[in-house]
């Protein structure tokens, strides 16, 4: 019997961060050097969970839709690009030093009613590690900057794209001229941007490095201020939103959307909806949906003097088109996918009813999960056994790569106990165990569920059928 007690949230991110690095999800970035703030690594059982993540996105975005041109634009890109959309004059935070110890914070993010800066810093007064007074606010560009070349004089300088979105606006008029599209199309990236945070926080949330999943959706311009096609198409990005959610396996009661109201948008966007989760350290943004207008296009077209419009064969106009953009955090989703399915329960009972054992498992999808099987034999000392599991073992594999799934384990290591809890810490779904049943009687094998800890036996030829049945 399986009873799950309720985690206090404080205490959840803490044990989250130690199991991503006891099992291998999550490592320090350059740990060994104690660290670098803000960058993570992705261990080999993240990497796979991220990679899950993503395959899910791009096959619900793109290769399920016949209206959606992938590309992978470069991470340094020309500084007229960044220049255009206003990220090298505006693409700052509101900074605060102290003049004791030096340290650094976002000024904003210190205590404040109205969430303004100069507010937080007046109401803070002094500084949250040492005491001492607080300098004035000022801004910071949060780009990194480098130069391209031999040289370092202005014409070499460049910087780590901030986001993954130029990218594609600057490659609009290629995809227009060699795919010929008919509007409405889109155009969609996964890759990396940077961003020199002051004080990253809250494990993968808030890091230098980070992977962005965007869409640029390109539509016709409204033909008045009645004309509201555009949010025909809006709203059906945001049931797709909500579709990838439940893609992924996240709780749809803890996503909560937060319409944006004027004067807190982004100055490009007519309309926006934040898409907010209950993280361990509060309701957060996860992803975001904006209506861009024409703003980027334009941009573009001003600063490089290239004509980036669009002739529209039926109606023989030339426009500029609209933009709705789609955003998503790969490591903030990873980020609550783990929060999410992070549990702690007891397993088992006594004869008097009493809870025995406390467990810790993720709880998650069998889309994203690592593993969707782990195969064992009962003891590994005794080669019958261990032979008959890796065979097991390869015939599943086999059959699931065959299907498109990949995540099928083995493991010999310890008593068949520990790796239960191993795979449960992991998220592993489903656990088949060879024992001497199998070998003696042909009695199939035990397949045990995770969550609930029940096991039951499959026989070895109906094993496949079964399995893929559950993880599909």
């Amino acid at each position: 019997m399986s009873k799950e007690p309720v985690v206090p949230q404080n205490d959840v991110m803490e044990s989250l961060v130690s199991l991503c690095k006891r099992r291998g999800f999550i490592f320090q970035g350059s740990e060994i050097y104690g660290g670098l703030a803000g960058t993570w690594d992705y261990a080999p059982l993240g990497l796979a969970l991220k990679n899950n993540i993503k395959n899910i996105w791009w096959k619900r975005f793109v290769d399920n839709r016949d209206d959606m041109y992938g590309v992978d634009a470069a991470i340094l890109m020309n500084q007229r690009t960044w220049e255009a959309s206003g990220h090298v004059g505006g693409f700052a935070d509101p900074l605060v030093e102290c003049k004791k110890c030096q340290h650094r914070f976002r000024a904003d993010q210190l205590s404040s009613d109205d969430g303004k800066a100069a507010s937080a810093v007046a109401s803070a007064k002094k500084c949250p590690d040492c005491g001492g007074a607080l300098g004035e606010v000022r801004q910071f560009n949060m780009m990194f900057k480098t130069h391209v070349g031999a040289a370092e004089d202005a014409s070499a300088v460049s910087y780590l794209r901030p986001e993954t979105a130029q990218g594609m606006f600057v490659n609009f008029k290629n995809v227009l001229d060699i795919f010929h599209p008919t509007l409405p199309f889109g155009m969609a990236q996964i890759g990396k941007a940077f961003r020199n945070e002051i004080a990253p926080r809250d494990f993968l949330f808030r890091a230098r490095e980070f992977e962005q999943m965007e869409i640029e959706y390109f539509v016709k311009p409204p033909k008045d201020a009645k004309d509201m096609e555009w949010s025909k198409v809006f709203d059906s990005f945001r049931e797709q939103v909500h579709g990838f959610i439940a893609d992924v396996g996240l709780t749809a009661s803890k996503v909560h959307e937060l319409e944006v109201p004027d004067g807190e948008r982004a100055h490009y966007s007519k309309r926006t909806i934040d898409f907010e989760f209950d993280f361990p350290f509060g309701k957060k943004e996860l992803y975001g949906l904006a209506y861009r207008t024409d703003f980027d296009l334009k941009q573009h077209a001003e600063f490089s003097k290239v004509d980036i419009s669009y002739y529209d064969e039926e109606t023989k106009e030339r426009f500029v088109p609209h933009c709705i953009e789609p955003s998503f955090g790969l490591d903030r989703t990873v980020l609550a996918v783990l929060a999410d399915a992070y549990t702690e329960d007891t397993m088992g009972s006594d004869a008097a009813g009493a809870e025995k054992e406390k467990r810790v498992f993720l709880k998650l999808s069998p889309s994203v999960a690592p593993y969707k099987v782990a195969v064992f034999p009962l003891l590994k000392n005794k080669p019958v056994l261990v032979a008959k599991a890796r065979e097991v073992f390869a015939t599943l594999k086999a059959e699931f790569a065959r299907a498109g799934i990949q995540g099928v384990a083995f493991d010999d290591n310890g008593n068949i106990g520990k790796r239960y809890r191993r795979q449960d810490e992991v998220g592993t779904p489903f656990c088949v165990t060879v024992d001497f049943d199998t070998i003696e009687k042909s009695a199939g094998v035990t397949v045990r569920d995770r969550d609930s800890g029940k096991q039951e036996r499959v026989a070895e030829g109906e094993l496949v059928g079964y399995l893929l049945g559950k993880v599909k």
